[in-house]
């Protein structure tokens, strides 16, 4: 199967655990790896014929923006399921939520949950 690469798109959401997380939000780097059969469109050079990479992008960043959700598995969940209802080419989805310097206590670069799912 072929795939659609997104990586590392930055939104600001609200999405957390903790009260100010939700109120004050944060930014979320988020990836999706869409596997198509790009066959006919790497032929006809017709968008028509593959996924709009860009409606995806706008989708996720949308969808994040307009939700809030305490967990990434929630959000990340979501997404999968979005992108499989919108974009019928789509046969499956991966998707990679981060949280860069999520609020631990501790230093780091991000958590993140992955997740895959397919029709």
């Amino acid at each position: 199967m072929d795939c659609i690469c997104i990586k590392d798109l930055q939104v600001h959401a609200n999405h957390g655990v903790l009260p100010e997380e939700n109120a004050l939000g944060q930014r979320f780097v988020i990836s999706a790896t869409l596997f198509v059969d790009l066959r006919r469109s790497g032929e006809s050079d017709a968008i028509a014929d593959s996924v709009n990479y860009a409606d995806v992008c706008h989708l996720i960043d949308r969808y994040t923006r307009e939700n809030t959700f305490d967990l990434l598995e929630r959000l990340a969940q979501g997404l999968c399921d979005e992108i499989l209802a919108v974009h019928s080419l789509v046969e499956r989805v991966q998707i990679e939520v981060k949280k860069p310097w999520a609020p631990i206590g501790l230093p780091l670069d991000y958590v993140s949950v992955s997740m895959e799912r397919s029709r």
